[in-house]
C-alpha cells in the first residue's frame, strides 16, 4: 500500500501565492508528483476503476476509503502548504471523489453542470461575495494537456461572483460562461483551487481516459460528507500516520469543543506544524 516517498519540505504559500490564489481563485502547481508516484496511484485507482464501471464513467466519493492507497495524497508534501496556509491546523477533508471519464460514448442531452462546490451552502449563505469555507486539491493521473479530453473548466476570478448567468433550468442549451478556459494538465500536475471558483466538467472526446482524484479540505467545525465512521477499524487505518488520521475525521475525543480548536495540543496538525515552526502568527488560522 506504501507509495514512494516524495522528500519536500513543508512550506507555507509564499506572498505571490497568496495574492494570485486570491485573484484568480486557483493555483496549478505542475510536476507535484513524480512518475513513480503517477504510475503508483494511477494503478491503485486503475484496480478500483476494473471492479466498478469498466469502460464507464465513474464519480466515486470517499476516495480513500474506496482506495486506501491514496492517503498519501491527504497531506502530499509538496502542495499540502497551499491547504493548511488557507485553512490553518483546525482542518479535515470533508469531501473527495476518485474520477475516471473514458471517451463519450454518445452525446447526451444538454445540461448545465456549472456550479461551486458546497452545495446548500450556496443558497443558505447570505453573504456576497459568500465566504470561502473550504478549498480542493486535484491531483491529475493522466495526459489532458490538450482541450477535449475531459478538462476542468474554470472562469478565473469567479470565485467571488455568487452567480453566474445561467439558463432558467438545467436542460435548457445555455452558451459556455464568458472567461470559461479548459485546464490543460499532464500527470503529476496539482490544481488548488478555491470552492467558489465556476467550474465545470467538460466532455472527453479523446482516445485519453481522465483520472483524476479530488480532495476538499474545510475547517473541522463543518461536517463530513464522506463515509469516514468505519475508519479506524480497517486494517490499513494504523498504518497512516496521525495527521492523516486528522484529515480523515479523527482528532482528539471527538467533542464539538475539539472539532471548534479548543485543544492545539492535541491536534496533529497543530502539533506538525508547531514542530516545524510553521505556525506563522500572520496567518490567522494558524494562531491556537
Amino acid at each position: 500500500m506504501n507509495a514512494p516517498v516524495m522528500n519536500a519540505a513543508w512550506t507555507t504559500m509564499t506572498r505571490a501565492e497568496r495574492e494570485q490564489f486570491d485573484e484568480d481563485g486557483y493555483l496549478l502547481i505542475r510536476g507535484a508528483l513524480s512518475s513513480d508516484e503517477v504510475e503508483f496511484y494511477r494503478d491503485a485507482i486503475d484496480r478500483v476503476y476494473a471492479r466498478r464501471t469498466p469502460g464507464e464513467p465513474m464519480h466515486l466519493l470517499s476516495a480513500v476509503r474506496n482506495c486506501p492507497e491514496l492517503a498519501g495524497l491527504l497531506d502530499h508534501p509538496a502542495v499540502f502548504g497551499y491547504v493548511w496556509s488557507m485553512m490553518g491546523w483546525n482542518t479535515h477533508v470533508y469531501h473527495s471523489h476518485i474520477d475516471v471519464h473514458p471517451r463519450v460514448k454518445e452525446e447526451k442531452p444538454f445540461w448545465w453542470h456549472w456550479h461551486q462546490d458546497g452545495g446548500r451552502q450556496n443558497r443558505e449563505i447570505e453573504t456576497d461575495p459568500r465566504p470561502r469555507l473550504s478549498v480542493k486539491l486535484a491531483y491529475w493521473f493522466s495526459d489532458v494537456s490538450q482541450p477535449g479530453r475531459g478538462n476542468l473548466t474554470i472562469v478565473p476570478g469567479s470565485h467571488k461572483t455568487n452567480w453566474l448567468p445561467g439558463p432558467p433550468s438545467r436542460g435548457v442549451e445555455w452558451p459556455t460562461p464568458d472567461g470559461a478556459r479548459q485546464v490543460l494538465v499532464e500527470p503529476g500536475d496539482v490544481l488548488f483551487f478555491d470552492r467558489r471558483i465556476w467550474h465545470a466538467r467538460s466532455d472527453n472526446h479523446s482516445d485519453v481516459t481522465r483520472k483524476v482524484a479530488f480532495f476538499g479540505y474545510t475547517s473541522r467545525w463543518i461536517h463530513i460528507r464522506d463515509e469516514v465512521e468505519d475508519l479506524p477499524a480497517q486494517p490499513w487505518w494504523d498504518g497512516i500516520s496521525p495527521v492523516q488520521r486528522q484529515l480523515l475525521g479523527n482528532a482528539g475525543d471527538g467533542s464539538g469543543d475539539h472539532a471548534w480548536g479548543h485543544f492545539p495540543e492535541t491536534t496533529p496538525l497543530y502539533g506538525e506544524l508547531a514542530a516545524r515552526g510553521l505556525l506563522d502568527s500572520s496567518i490567522p488560522a494558524l494562531i491556537p
